[in-house]
């Protein structure tokens, strides 16, 4: 169903008209515009209310998986004109046949959050028309998957999106009160078809359970949401906790210290605050929390395990390891080039999580390097510090520098011909030869071995 539209500005009520002084701090203000009711009472709202010194501009996504995609499309692109507000439209492709929780809406989400975050610009603030009624509904619908407090805090009202951010200002009406004024405004809309279909979680939510649930409790949508208040209070005070204790855990350990845990430290917590940390741990480097249905006997056997077992917990791309008392969070590991590589000059080579550079350094005439080549570790290798120096096994070397042994099959080592034979350079970005090392290196090369995470 469309509206028909007014030709008089509507006066909006003061509530609605409160709203630009509560927003987050920002340069840009985009509206995401679906041509919806709530879009699009937000969009014509701030084309009113927006001062002149703001740059406002509205963004449309279009999922191509209704019948009506290009009509909504041409109704979001007239609406923009007539309110001179620029409009950028985005299609995006959804898997119709989109598998796992929440099937086609979780796809559609990922996709239209996705397109999101590729095209706000630095400063800028998405606005959503998210309401009170589509809180309750994310409680509801969280609470259903067994979400625990951060899950029923339902939609912050603000957060980092990309290079810029995002805003829900309508999350305190309700749905009726929006569609009154946007009636009493004679604002235009597009229904969208799909609403109506139960096959989809949130629309039986909306049409099937929350109807009765309000007649029955008038006031069930403002209990729900000073519950999912309290929960948003309490996963607070839970991060909170998390980073306190996670500088706690550190210890005197300086290598490395974003990605591991001293073991001792953590074990003397209580076990809900061991599974608070981890969660948070992993969430800090925008990892998913692992899934566990026992947080206690998951975390007793990383800890327990013999010293010279390597005990992991697995989470969606990437584990927690155990070595030498501690913990480290290791992302899933892209697969290494099979055998080994030419480095060539002022060529950067990529090594996995590595990047490799020859560079040149000297002022006197160029000299071409010899031959250089990296590899992983197979066996047996010898590294000398000092040109006249004793060798030492590099497996030996590396234990005694307490490298993990998942980072030791991995480091890039280099190697330079040295006449008939070749002869160690570097050990990915724990040494390097002083004839490529340093600001004037002797051979009038510089070798620049980097980690992405370094």
């Amino acid at each position: 169903m469309t509206v028909g539209a007014s030709h008089n500005a509507p006066a909006w009520p003061s509530p609605l008209r409160d709203l630009a002084r509560q927003l987050p701090q920002h340069k840009r203000l985009c509206i995401a515009f679906s041509g919806g009711l709530d879009s699009s009472l937000l969009l014509h709202l701030f084309a009113a209310i927006t001062p002149a010194s703001v740059e406002l501009s509205a963004l449309h996504i279009n999922h191509q998986l209704q019948p009506n995609a290009a009509d909504v499309e041409t109704f979001c692109r007239d609406t923009c004109a007539r309110l001179s507000v620029p409009l950028r439209v985005v299609a995006v492709t959804v898997p119709v046949k989109a598998e796992g929780v929440g099937g086609l809406e979780q796809a559609a989400r990922a996709a239209r959050y996705s397109a999101f975050e590729q095209h706000l610009r630095g400063g800028e603030l998405l606005l959503l028309a998210h309401h009170g009624d589509d809180q309750l509904e994310t409680v509801l619908f969280r609470l259903f998957r067994g979400s625990g407090v951060a899950g029923l805090a339902g939609m912050p009202f603000s957060r980092a999106l990309g290079a810029g951010a995002l805003a829900r200002p309508l999350l305190e009406f309700s749905r009726a009160q929006l569609e009154a004024w946007a009636e009493g405004a004679g604002l235009p809309w597009i229904e969208d078809p799909s609403n109506s279909d139960q096959r989809f979680d949130r629309n039986f939510l909306r049409n099937s359970v929350i109807p009765p649930l309000k007649n029955r409790w008038p006031s069930f949508v403002r209990r729900v949401d000073a519950s999912a208040r309290g929960c948003a209070d309490s996963h607070k005070l839970n991060q909170k906790l998390a980073q306190l204790q996670w500088h706690a855990c550190q210890g005197d350990y300086q290598h490395d210290q974003p990605y591991s845990l001293d073991q001792r430290a953590f074990a003397e917590l209580p076990p809900l605050e061991q599974g608070n940390l981890l969660r948070w741990w992993c969430q800090a480097r925008g990892l998913p929390a692992p899934v566990s249905t026992n947080w206690q006997r998951t975390l007793a056997g990383l800890m327990s395990a013999a010293a010279d077992r390597e005990p992991e917990l697995r989470g969606p791309g990437y584990s927690v390891r155990r070595f030498q008392h501690r913990f480290y969070l290791v992302a899933a590991q892209t697969p290494l080039p099979a055998g080994s590589q030419p480095v060539l000059p002022q060529q950067a080579l990529r090594w996995g999580e590595w990047t490799l550079l020859l560079a040149w350094q000297s002022d006197d005439q160029q000299i071409g390097p010899p031959p250089i080549r990296v590899s992983t570790r197979q066996g047996g290798e010898r590294i000398r510090f000092y040109p006249e120096g004793p060798a030492k096994v590099v497996k030996k070397w590396l234990q005694e520098q307490a490298v993990p042994p998942w980072e030791r099959a991995r480091l890039p080592l280099v190697f330079a011909a040295c006449g008939a034979a070749e002869e160690l350079i570097a050990v990915g970005s724990l040494w390097c030869s002083e004839k490529y090392s340093g600001s004037a290196p002797t051979s009038g090369w510089r070798l620049i071995v980097t980690r992405d995470c370094d």
